[in-house]
């Protein structure tokens, strides 16, 4: 809860469709490309964007692009001008680089001397001044502030050994890949496929499902009505998908009207590990995803238990601030045997912008936000779950909301270790200074925010709780499969060496 509070985001979410079959199809392809990106609203908020593409040579491409979210950046009208789309790539936007306004609002398209290409990424590249400079000494002009735009103009760079006539896309993109290392997940629609790509350290989610017919979703039977390619798995569901698998670290995959292909996989240096962002599964993918084998809410559920195992107390009743932490709460309190109730019910209906916040409604802080359920807990200790203390500014309040509708003692579990350290690689964290784990008060953060104690999950115990589950289908399958996660905001250890 106190990531959405005190700022810290995933800076975006993209995905992709292609249909299966003849051509021009009955899949309505600009609708499952609104229905796909709505389910990673989460995501971002910022801005979204769809170009489609009828996939004849030449293409007509097609775009349209909105600040805000999905449902408002799309009306009907917009939809209707994309519905002519054989294929297409869309992009939702939390901005992490890059000024908020529509000219860094994804995909981009440009012209190669090829043909037109669209982009759309997720991440954040380590090496973006170093690359400015080099694109611009190509004499190419940059004309936003978004990484996004620079792979886009890298990919349009003919490499050395491309025959002048025919692209060679793997090639382009490998040639990307040397640039710079980590971190993103890429969609690079050419005519009539979409390339699908993951940086050699697996930094960003990416992962691809297959469109069936509503009536086999449950079925085994192999009918396809096309292929989507999404930074999660929770965006099938919703378009009559079924999860097909990840696209692997440094993976070029090509998608088109005839299937799935992998056209390589680029190495990393001898030795390092890969490096999946370890919050993904901590806080910022939904709950019903699937990264690795496993599903993000029983990874959550893991790390409750872990937690329970690392910091027992005494109390009367577990529970959680709604609702990002409701699954480690819920293996807290199977974990220490302690029943789970519900301790505050949530507003969800809290509008930013329709009161002004006089002193008045500041001091009541978060009771427009959350009622106390009194009931539950008057006269009980109280373990409280969170997912995270950022800056510390907005537990305080809830601590004492809880205490002054009648509990004895609130004790504070939070089910991820304390974030010491910015992100480099996509993700918005406070400035070193404002983490409240590098601040004196975090010598006493008990006393600082009114609980009777606060205790973090450890670093060991979160890595362990990951990779518990990959282990197991590991032993299942046979795989000797290397497994890594970044953990640079709370060690401080970066996978790779940071360019300034």
């Amino acid at each position: 809860m106190e990531f959405e509070a005190s700022g810290i985001g995933e800076e975006c979410g993209v995905f992709g469709c292609v249909a299966a079959g003849e051509w021009p199809t009955q899949l309505e392809v600009a609708q499952v490309l609104t229905l796909g990106l709505t389910a990673l609203q989460h995501r971002g908020q910022e801005s979204a964007g769809i170009v489609t593409s009828n996939g004849a040579s030449p293409p007509t491409y097609t775009a349209h692009k909105g600040m805000g979210l999905v449902s408002s950046a799309f009306p009907p009208d917009a939809l209707l001008k994309l519905r002519y789309g054989n294929l297409g790539i869309c992009h939702t936007r939390y901005s992490t680089t890059g000024i908020s306004e529509l000219q860094n609002c994804q995909p981009f398209v440009v012209d190669t001397l090829h043909g037109k290409i669209a982009v759309a990424h997720n991440g954040e590249l380590i090496n973006a001044h170093a690359l400015r400079k080099k694109v611009m000494r190509h004499g190419v002009g940059l004309s936003t502030s978004s990484d996004s735009e620079l792979i886009t103009q890298l990919l349009a760079l003919t490499p050395p050994m491309e025959e002048r006539d025919a692209p060679d896309w793997v090639a382009r993109i490998k040639n990307l890949m040397t640039e710079t290392p980590t971190s993103y997940s890429l969609l690079v629609m050419f005519k009539d496929v979409i390339y699908a790509v993951r940086d050699p350290y697996g930094n960003r989610p990416l992962c691809i499902g297959r469109i069936v017919p509503v009536s086999k979703l449950h079925s085994s039977e192999e009918d396809t009505e096309g292929w989507v390619v999404s930074s999660e798995s929770c965006s099938f569901q919703s378009i009559g998908a079924k999860y097909y698998r990840e696209v692997l670290p440094g993976e070029i995959v090509q998608i088109s009207k005839h299937g799935v292909k992998s056209l390589s996989v680029v190495p990393r240096p001898e030795g390092d590990l890969p490096a999946f962002c370890i919050f993904e599964y901590v806080y910022f993918a939904r709950p019903d995803s699937i990264f690795e084998g496993q599903m993000v809410y029983t990874v959550r559920q893991r790390c409750g238990r872990q937690l329970a195992i690392e910091a027992p107390t005494d109390a009367d009743v577990v529970s959680t601030v709604p609702e990002s932490a409701t699954p480690a709460a819920l293996g807290y309190a199977q974990q220490s045997g302690l029943p789970y109730i519900e301790v505050l019910c949530k507003n969800r209906y809290v509008g930013r912008t329709f009161i002004q916040p006089n002193t008045r409604l500041r001091q009541l802080g978060v009771a427009k936000k959350f009622g106390a359920l009194t009931d539950n807990f008057a006269g009980k200790r109280v373990v409280l779950i969170d997912d995270s203390i950022v800056r510390g500014n907005t537990i305080s309040p809830i601590i004492k909301l809880l205490k002054d509708a009648g509990a004895t003692e609130v004790h504070i579990r939070v089910a991820s270790p304390p974030i010491r350290h910015p992100c480099y690689m996509g993700i918005n964290i406070p400035t070193k200074e404002e983490l409240i784990a590098n601040k004196p008060e975090f010598q006493d953060i008990a006393g600082y925010i009114g609980a009777a104690s606060v205790q973090y999950l450890t670093v060991e115990g979160l890595v362990s709780a990951v990779q518990e589950g990959i282990s197991s289908l590991q032993q299942k399958d046979k795989s000797s499969k290397r497994v890594g996660h970044c953990t640079a905001c709370l060690t401080g250890k970066y996978p790779v060496e940071l360019e300034w």
